[in-house]
């Protein structure tokens, strides 16, 4: 017999065995949990119960990034965020503190509601709208419901916050005084209604309301916004929410800066010579200027200024310059000329008979009485005709040279991008409209009108765009606005001149252009308007008459309202000094309807005289411009005290605007010189000083 093998029976472990359930039972639970998890992340779209209810006591918050400046080309704000700040007291401060304080709780209380005494007698001062028992019941009842967050202010101001913050209790800060302050900034303009329209507007700094914005504002608010971070609030009481510290939060990234090419002394020039005009002729119902940069086409200044129909007042309520496209009148034949010469149809030598004012439009006889007075001798130059800007001679030259082939001279039309619209650096620009030839709504009259700037459609600036070129030697330059764009000082992407079309017309012809343009300004129709001016101007006056919309238009004349008033649009365009071209402008002024014709050669001449002056001279004296320019204007963040004495703040490092504001709403003038960042400043930080005195900084 094989030996019997003997086994021994093992004893049952009950502590074993209760061990592997535990470990069996939270495995299944990490399981399950791990499974919840994988089916929220992958399963957005479902809503859990469970993930609603614990984030249910909390609320996101966006936190709005500062908004960036809009800037002239030489560093002044001209659109700047101020910081203000909302206060709120938590009124449960050291509350609980006390309370649990068995021997010196009360005490401490009372002692704490003595300190609420003094804030509410430092509120009512502050704040009038409120008493001082009005303020400390307030405090008080906030206290006994538990209240964490009452609202002390709106809108306060740097200075304000200062006061507020050397009061009882809220001397001693947020954790033991109960002072909330919550940063909110308000859109400030230094310059007040200087280019309002072209700097623009938006309602809220706010990426999803740019369609409420117009204007650099407007355009840019993709960049001007910044990005919004985040936090969360949670709930502390029935109605009031905290900052949830243990949350995850994101902080806003500041938007940047937009430095324009608004030169705000050539702005405040131009603003200054139209409003005067508009203000003290009946007969101008508004108008607008346009300053630009020969070489860059960058705009020195954009003015658009307009009646208010009920109280007079004259405010930018519309781009006019870059919106209102209407028919130019003679400043337009200029280009008609351009396309003779281009095409070598004439010089300006060339004589033309006069014929006594009579036309020949295709086989009918048309007689141009008006000018049968003009016409001394059988022929005229086109030199003299351009210098009186007779109608009958730029209808006779497009008839005698294009009557066979309209469409070239409509081709060169377009070639001077006076038929189409281009990307400018704000919103708004309207669509130029030229006849064509091939439409059937072309007629025999067409060519004629289209020849005195009449049967089309221009933009004040596609006329000064147009003039400007010639001024360049027949390099038309994009009119632009924005020079580059920058974070605290340094430049981001550097924007600048472009090309529409590198030549327009030969250097001869726009050395021809330019000899014809000076003779109206010296012996023309611009002559008396131009007379002593500072410079040699060269320019083109326009006088049309202005098509009514369908609602005002007379039946059948669409230049006569219903009640058989005319209104008129008259301007002066062109460049100076016009030996060596530096700037090229244009004014465009609108009659009041019924009060009769403006002529191109009196107001916006005029007008353009006193641009041409004030910018001639300031440009001359350099000096003087860098010393009028480096003074900063006053910001309305404040009172600046005048006979209190303090000490100079450190703005060694900081940006212009973080610079000029320290020392502003510390109660000093700022004068700058350079752009960057401050590298010194006179008198030194900490100096002491009296506040009224100017604080002289230097960036690089």
């Amino acid at each position: 017999m094989g030996k019997k093998i003997q086994t021994e029976e093992q004893p049952f472990n009950k502590e074993s065995f209760i061990v592997w359930c535990i470990y069996i039972f939270f495995t299944l639970c990490s399981i399950s949990i791990l499974v919840r998890i994988a089916y929220i992340q992958i399963s957005p779209w479902k809503k859990d119960p469970l993930l609603a209810y614990y984030r249910s006591s909390d609320k996101k918050s966006v936190l709005e990034p500062n908004r960036g400046a809009i800037l002239s080309i030489d560093g002044k704000p001209l659109a700047v965020s101020v910081p203000m700040y909302q206060i709120y007291m938590d009124c449960t401060v050291r509350k609980e503190e006390f309370r649990l304080h068995k021997k010196k709780g009360p005490e401490k209380e009372r002692e704490w509601r003595g300190k609420a005494k003094g804030l509410a007698k430092g509120l009512a001062a502050i704040f009038p709208s409120k008493s001082s028992d009005s303020w400390y019941d307030f405090i008080i009842e906030g206290r006994e419901r538990g209240r964490r967050y009452i609202r002390i202010g709106d809108n306060v101001d740097h200075e304000t916050l200062q006061k507020l913050k050397a009061l009882p209790l809220f001397n001693e800060g947020a954790n033991k005084g109960g002072l909330i302050e919550k940063h909110v900034d308000t859109r400030q303009y230094p310059y007040g209604s200087l280019a309002r329209r072209t700097i623009g507007y938006v309602r809220t700094n706010k990426v999803a309301d740019a369609r409420n914005a117009v204007g650099i504002e407007g355009k840019f608010n993709y960049v001007l916004h910044g990005k919004e971070g985040q936090e969360w609030l949670k709930r502390v009481d029935g109605r009031s929410r905290i900052v949830n510290r243990d949350s995850t939060s994101t902080a806003p990234e500041d938007g940047k800066d937009i430095r324009t090419t608004l030169d705000i002394d050539i702005q405040d020039i131009a603003d200054d010579a139209l409003r005067s005009m508009i203000a003290e002729n009946p007969k101008v119902d508004g108008g607008c200027a346009v300053v630009m940069d020969v070489e860059s086409g960058a705009i020195r200044a954009m003015v658009n200024l307009q009646k208010d129909s009920l109280t007079g007042r004259l405010g930018e309520t519309t781009n006019m310059a870059i919106g209102k496209a209407g028919e130019p009148g003679s400043i337009f034949k200029t280009a008609i000329l351009m396309s003779l010469l281009e095409d070598g149809k004439v010089k300006l030598s060339d004589k033309i008979p006069t014929n006594h004012g009579r036309l020949k439009y295709f086989s009918q006889d048309t007689h141009v009485p008006e000018y049968e007075k003009n016409f001394h001798t059988d022929k005229i130059s086109v030199m003299y005709g351009f210098e009186k800007s007779f109608n009958y001679v730029f209808r006779k030259l497009a008839i005698d040279h294009y009557g066979d082939n309209p469409k070239k001279l409509l081709d060169n039309l377009y070639l001077y991008k006076l038929g189409e619209t281009y990307d400018i650096d704000i919103d708004g620009l309207a669509t130029p409209v030229l006849p064509s030839p091939s439409s059937k709504t072309w007629s025999a009259t067409d060519l004629g009108s289209v020849a005195i700037g009449y049967t089309v459609a221009e933009t004040p600036l596609h006329m000064l765009t147009f003039y400007n070129a010639i001024a360049n030697k027949g390099r038309m330059m994009k009119p632009y606005l924005v020079e580059s764009i920058e974070s605290n000082g340094d430049v981001d992407e550097r924007r600048g001149p472009s090309v529409l079309n590198g030549a327009i017309c030969s250097r001869a012809t726009a050395d021809s252009l330019t000899k014809g343009l000076m003779k109206i300004t010296e012996e023309g129709t611009a002559a008396y308007g131009l007379k002593g001016a500072k410079c040699k101007v060269a320019g083109k006056t326009g006088t049309a008459r202005m098509i009514q919309d369908g609602k005002n238009a007379m039946k059948g004349n669409p230049y006569r309202r219903k009640d058989g008033t005319i209104q008129y649009q008259a301007s002066f365009v062109g460049f100076f000094p016009a030996d060596k071209p530096k700037y090229s402008a244009i004014v465009v002024v609108y009659s009041h309807p019924g009060h009769g014709v403006l002529f191109g050669g009196s107001v916006p001449t005029a007008v353009y005289r006193k641009i041409v002056d004030n910018v001639y001279a300031i440009d001359r004296s350099e000096g003087e411009i860098i010393e009028k320019k480096g003074r900063m204007p006053e910001l309305s963040v404040g009172k600046p005290a005048t006979a209190a004495s303090g000490h100079v703040p450190n703005v060694q490092g900081l940006g212009l605007m973080e610079a000029a504001y320290a020392i502003e709403t510390d109660g000093y003038i700022c004068s700058y010189s350079g752009m960057g960042h401050v590298v010194s400043q006179n008198p030194a930080p900490g100096t002491k000083y009296a506040k009224g005195n100017t604080v002289n900084i230097r960036l690089e």
